[in-house]
């Protein structure tokens, strides 16, 4: 019996340890198929987290109805309530109870920093919905963020307030202890400064949650809000019950109005499509930011089918059964981490569950899922939406690399939706704007624009008070570029009797805010108030005395020295060319060479005045003049224009045109006591202080500079040209011009009515309306107009081409001339030559025989030899009519009777017959009336019929 019961006793401890072993195999068996578990914490009684929990469970079911390898996930949700302290709770109960391989969630940035803090410890991967511009990955390793770098979104609103050309907003935001809200805004001011905007004021406010009377602190906060310039309010992350009742205060208190621009992040403006109608009313006209995702994605439609049933059946009370940005990005979490547990194995650390999630590379339902230092990388794309009534429409798109653009781009996107780069912000499609609006304090009736001009100045023509109201070239141009603004911008006009320093520094200060005048835009300034584009340049400039310097040899001066050299040169060869044409044929170019000469110079000079007397035989000649004539009344017009010219132009000089002349003989210069003129006398161009005279108007500088209490006066360039179209006499703008950045309005810093102005600067001065205003104020006397300050020379430059039609013409008659001559000489040598060759004689006595048969038309037979002299009875020379005269070659000339004849003409080349007369010398023993074939009567030979 006692062995029974130590048989049974074994058994059951054997029996004990093969159930111990049983489990232990078991256990070892199903290891690979143990449920991961994933923490959730999530606001479950939001409408985000309502969604969140719903895209989550979809997730769920999905990867483990396909999971290949027996992996299933359980997803264990804890509520937060939207308490930072609960979630943190939440997430270390989940750590070490449910020992969980990672949590998700956290919407805010206060749940998400406390919970990282915790699973960085307890090294569990937290995968956050919330983002951050700061945060670097090194102070929390573990925390993973599923949402872009709010940088971007900044710059989208940086683009929208560029759009709408404003400098200055104000941004609101709901404060934390853990940097989040900060980080978001500093990311818009440094997406404002690219713009060239700024930050005017923000206005952090506690959590909504820890208000007592959340209602009265937003609307105190307002309450300040009132007295800023600005009237562009940027809402940025926030609860929607803290958006909700921010719009909702500032439209009872009036801040909701034409005149304000209010733009919502995307934090607010992903809920559009879940509140009621009736928060929607309240918050018209406000411009909101989404991040866009693709709605044709086939994934996509078939998680919307699901969602809706799903949601619609847990969440009857709801209105709306869509699902948001945060259900997408609740749907993509749980993608990422499946993704990463399908590849690990049952003994990889939770570190290797974090770099696998690092390496995720999907297309998931809210966009491309990357990871670049802890958080999701990529370019986002941003719709711009507008709340009217009680729904919102679609506006734009927005993303950094195209910048805003229409549904209709031509470039991909990536997911085969194209976009069209369209114009900025402001084109509202379905004009839902009638104007810009001015997001800033509008000036009202009773509270119109306090408008400074100077009191005081020096040229009334630019700004004079008269009365109440003032007058002036700059204030014509306030006035007509207002008319171009498109709205009203009621005013009134203060004036300032004080430096335009004083008046600038009134703007900044907000005394004024505006100043209006003849105001010199200055770097100095401009760190200080907003100025517009020049409407009129601006330099300084010397104004110095002159006298009238005369020349008696002015005359000479409308050519240039070549140009007179040219002239002279092509009139001594025209006389020459005239002479040569008209020498053989006209009796009143022979006789002495003295006398030749004079009628050849008085011939071609008295073109230039009036008709000659001499009349011309040759057609070359001829064609020579009339040439002529044509360039000397060319000449002789642009001559006497030019002389006109000069005699008419007071020509001027100064002795002080140098600035180091004045500093070095330390004389007295003038300027402007009330502009910048006199600190720049000092400060740049070194002038010493007791050399400096202030002159109090411009009536006060002609007598300042004629009795020589100033050696010269420094003015702006737009007050010099006032000056001298005055006072044209005496005196002269001399030396360099110092250029400056030109006259123009000042405003705040800050003001969009800067900008505003600007460009009505531009439309004044394309449509020619600004010219028109200078006419009027700064129109020249009539003795000022007619008057220049420079003439200039005339040059051969300017003629060249007469100068080659005359000598060209000159030239050719004269080669035409000379190689007619030059046939008609060879043409009588060869019927006349005797025995004697050209061989025979030498190079000079055939040139002087040529030039000899030029001058007289004849040859010379007085040297011929003896030879040819005694074999010669008679010797003629004719040249087509020219008188013939017979010789006695046997000896020595003596006077002799002489007989006429009448003979045919044996000319070469000539047809018909014509009349010759021959005077034929008498010889001793000569038979008068034996001459064969002729009748001699009265001393006269005539050939019988």
């Amino acid at each position: 019996m006692n062995s029974l019961p130590m048989s049974t006793a074994k058994f059951s401890i054997l029996f004990f340890f093969i159930i111990i072993l049983s489990n232990g195999e078991t256990d070892g068996d199903n290891e690979d198929s143990k449920p991961a578990v994933i923490g959730a914490i999530i606001d479950i009684n939001s409408r985000v987290g309502k969604e969140e929990k719903i895209a989550m469970e979809i997730a769920i079911q999905y990867f483990n109805s396909i999971s290949r390898n027996n992996q299933k996930l359980v997803l264990n949700i804890r509520d937060s309530a939207g308490d930072p302290f609960q979630a943190a709770t939440s997430a270390n109960e989940l750590i070490e109870e449910q020992n969980t391989l990672a949590i998700i969630g956290m919407e805010t940035w206060q749940e998400a920093a406390l919970v990282a803090q915790i699973g960085n410890r307890a090294q569990v991967p937290v995968l956050s919905f919330s983002a951050s511009y700061t945060s670097p990955p090194g102070r929390w390793p573990y925390l993973v963020r599923m949402a872009n770098n709010e940088l971007q979104q900044m710059k989208c609103v940086a683009a929208i307030v560029s759009s709408y050309r404003r400098r200055k907003v104000i941004a609101i935001y709901e404060d934390d202890a853990f940097g989040g809200s900060s980080g978001i805004l500093t990311a818009l001011a440094d997406a404002l400064q690219e713009v060239g905007s700024e930050i005017e004021y923000w206005s952090a406010l506690p959590l909504f949650s820890s208000l007592s009377n959340p209602e009265a602190t937003i609307r105190e906060e307002l309450e300040k809000m009132k007295n800023k310039e600005s009237r562009v309010f940027i809402v940025l992350r926030a609860s929607s019950e803290f958006a909700f009742n921010v719009f909702t205060e500032a439209k009872q208190m009036d801040f909701m109005k034409k005149d304000a621009i209010w733009i919502a992040a995307d934090s607010i403006t992903s809920m559009f499509d879940t509140v009621g109608s009736s928060v929607l009313s309240t918050m018209e006209g406000v411009i909101g930011i989404k991040t866009y995702f693709s709605e044709t994605n086939p994934s996509f439609k078939d998680f919307l089918i699901k969602f809706r049933k799903s949601f619609r059946s847990e969440y009857r009370e709801e209105q709306t059964f869509e699902p948001g940005l945060s259900a997408l990005r609740a749907y993509d979490t749980i993608s990422t981490i499946a993704t990463a547990l399908a590849g690990l194995t049952n003994k990889s650390t939770s570190k290797k569950l974090l770099e696998g999630i690092f390496m995720s590379s999907f297309k998931g339902l809210s966009g491309e899922i990357q990871f670049k230092d802890g958080q999701i990388s990529g370019s986002p794309i941003y719709q711009i939406v507008k709340v009217i009534r009680k729904g919102y429409i679609e506006l734009k798109f927005w993303s950094p690399e195209l910048g805003f653009s229409d549904s209709d781009m031509s470039t991909s996107n990536g997911e085969g939706r194209t976009l069209k780069v369209h114009g900025t912000v402001e084109n509202w499609p379905g004009g839902l704007l009638d104007r810009m609006p001015p997001g800033w304090v509008m000036p009202t009736e009773l509270k119109p624009m306090n408008i400074g001009v100077p009191g005081r100045t020096s040229f009334e023509k630019f700004v004079k008070m008269k009365g109440k109201e003032p007058t002036g070239f700059c204030i014509d141009v306030f006035k007509d570029a207002l008319k171009l603004l498109g709205y009203d911008l009621p005013h009134v006009f203060s004036p300032i009797n004080r430096t335009y320093e004083e008046l600038v520094d009134l703007v900044y200060s907000g005394a004024l805010d505006a100043g209006v005048g003849d105001v010199t835009i200055l770097a100095n300034r401009s760190k200080y108030v907003e100025f517009t584009q020049p409407y009129q340049e601006s330099g300084l400039t010397m104004i110095v005395t002159v006298k009238s310097v005369d020349s008696s040899w002015i005359f000479v001066q409308p050519f240039t020295y070549t140009m007179w050299l040219a002239t002279g040169g092509i009139f001594v060869y025209t006389m020459f060319v005239v002479w040569f044409l008209e020498h053989r044929s006209n009796q009143d170019f022979r006789g002495p060479w003295k006398s030749q000469l004079g009628t050849t110079l008085w011939f071609t000079f008295s073109t230039l005045f009036f008709a000659h007397r001499e009349r011309l035989q040759s057609n070359y000649s001829r064609s020579v003049i009339l040439v002529w004539l044509f360039v000397i009344f060319i000449l002789t017009s642009s001559y006497i224009a030019n002389l006109t010219s000069m005699l008419t132009v007071e020509r001027l000089r100064s002795h002080s045109t140098d600035i180091d002349y004045l500093r070095k003989n330390n004389l007295k210069v003038g300027c402007d006591g009330d502009s910048f003129i006199l600190t720049y006398l000092k400060e740049v161009l070194y002038f010493l202080p007791e050399n400096i005279m202030e002159i109090p108007s411009e009536y006060s500088y002609p007598d300042a500079l004629n009795n020589g209490s100033i050696a010269a006066a420094f003015l702006e360039l737009p007050y010099e040209k006032v000056f001298l179209s005055k006072y044209c006499e005496g005196f002269k703008a001399m030396g360099p011009t110092y250029r400056f950045g030109g006259l123009g309005f000042a405003f705040r810093k800050g003001s969009p009515l800067a900008a505003d102005f600007s460009e009505a600067f531009l439309k004044l001065s394309e449509s020619g309306n600004l010219t028109k205003l200078e006419d009027k104020w700064f129109k020249k006397s009539s003795k000022c107009s007619k008057q220049g300050n420079s003439y200039k020379s005339l040059s051969l430059r300017s003629f060249w081409t007469l100068f080659v039609l005359t000598g060209g013409t000159s030239s050719i008659a004269f080669l035409l001339y000379l190689i007619r001559l030059l046939k008609k000489y060879r043409r009588h040598q060869e019927e006349y030559g005797g025995s004697t060759t050209p061989r025979d004689e030498s190079v000079w006595d055939r040139t002087r025989k040529l030039a000899n048969f030029f001058d007289k038309g004849k040859f010379d037979v007085s040297e011929r030899s003896d030879q040819t002299r005694e074999a010669d009875t008679e010797q003629w020379v004719s040249l087509g009519g020219e008188h013939v005269s017979g010789h006695n070659t046997l000896g020595s000339p003596q006077a002799s009777p002489t007989i006429e004849i009448e003979m045919p003409d044996t000319s070469v080349g000539r047809s018909g017959t014509q009349s010759r007369v021959l005077s034929l010398a008498s010889f001793p023993g000569w038979n008068r009336h034996g001459i064969h074939g002729y009748t001699v009567l009265d001393q006269t030979v005539s050939k019988p019929l």
